[in-house]
């Protein structure tokens, strides 16, 4: 049985994440243990396996104490989102990029390298964009999120060389649909749109009606996720880094597919008013090719009424 070290545990992402790691394990196999690390812990999953780290990874000592249970695998999903990444460089930097080198750090402590998950980001590519992009396209970060989520990919990738871990990073898109306002998340549009239009509350988006987004739920992140954790790490490349695969949908066309769904009538409840920056940076996306991670077995959500379905936790689409 294993022991698995999720950071940000109390996240949009971490929390789905865990609920699936407590009812199905990993690999088939129940857990010996479940570290969970976040700022706080209200209302947090709860079991005989599982130990709560209350406080920031920025912190050494919540790191050393997260390390010291002995983890066989890490799902490093705790980082600063891009809008408040800006407004706060210090904290930006401290968390996104510190954190995670301190993290890979601590490793180097442990008998045996543990399979080690990083969520990056398509932040790593910047706003430049020109026809169909690739997996393979160079990046070019346009903010410190992104910049910092580059960098920790290319350490991780050598931390794995020197044998401290066995990483991977995933480079994660929008992903659909969380709950809460986070004012830090300069993408929240993308979740208010389908808990809104589900609820029937009118929503303003801050894109044009024409943009074009990158678009995940969390259920299928948590799959492949999960899928790298437990594949063999002699099939990736020498990067260790791969693009997760997107739909690339219009916001008419996710709208379509909550009308579908919800009824004609939703429609009328959106209006736009964008903002030049998110306009720029999450909806003037092209499509995205993603052969080699969909050779190595990672997928999208298939279609724009599965995605609504799986985005909400609803039953199979119409």
């Amino acid at each position: 049985m294993s022991c698995v070290l999720v950071t940000g545990a109390q996240g949009f992402i971490g929390q789905q994440l865990v609920q699936r790691l407590l009812t199905a394990g990993l690999s088939g196999q129940p857990l010996r243990k479940l570290v969970l690390v976040d700022l706080a812990f209200d209302g947090a999953a709860a079991g005989a396996c599982v130990q709560h780290i209350a406080g920031s990874v920025a912190e050494r000592g919540v790191l050393q104490r997260a390390i010291d249970t002995r983890p066989d695998c890490i799902f490093h999903l705790a980082s600063v989102p891009g809008g408040a990444a800006e407004r706060d460089p210090a904290l930006g930097r401290s968390v996104n990029l510190d954190a995670t080198l301190n993290l890979l750090d601590a490793c180097r402590s442990l008998a045996q390298p543990p399979r080690f998950v990083y969520a990056s980001s398509v932040a790593v590519y910047g706003d430049r964009f020109s026809g169909v992009a690739s997996e393979d396209l160079a990046p070019a970060p346009a903010i410190s999120y992104g910049a910092h989520k580059l960098a920790c990919e290319i350490l991780l990738a050598d931390a794995s060389r020197r044998g401290w871990v066995d990483g991977c990073s995933v480079r994660l898109p929008g992903i659909v649909a969380r709950r809460d306002e986070n004012a830090g998340l300069a993408s929240a549009f993308m979740s208010q749109l389908f808990w809104s239009l589900a609820e029937g509350r009118a929503v303003t988006l801050p894109v044009s009606p024409t943009g074009s987004c990158w678009w995940m739920s969390a259920r299928t992140c948590v799959d492949n996720l999960l899928h790298m954790a437990r594949m063999d790490s002699g099939l990736w490349n020498a990067q260790r880094s791969y693009q997760m695969p997107v739909l690339h949908l219009t916001m008419g066309e996710v709208i379509d597919a909550l009308a579908q769904r919800f009824g004609p009538g939703v429609r009328d409840l959106v209006s736009y008013a964008p903002d030049p920056f998110i306009d720029r940076v999450f909806a003037r996306l092209p499509p995205l090719r993603t052969p080699n991670a969909q050779q190595l077995g990672l997928r999208h959500d298939g279609d724009a009424p599965t995605l609504v379905c799986n985005a909400l936790g609803l039953g199979q689409a119409r």
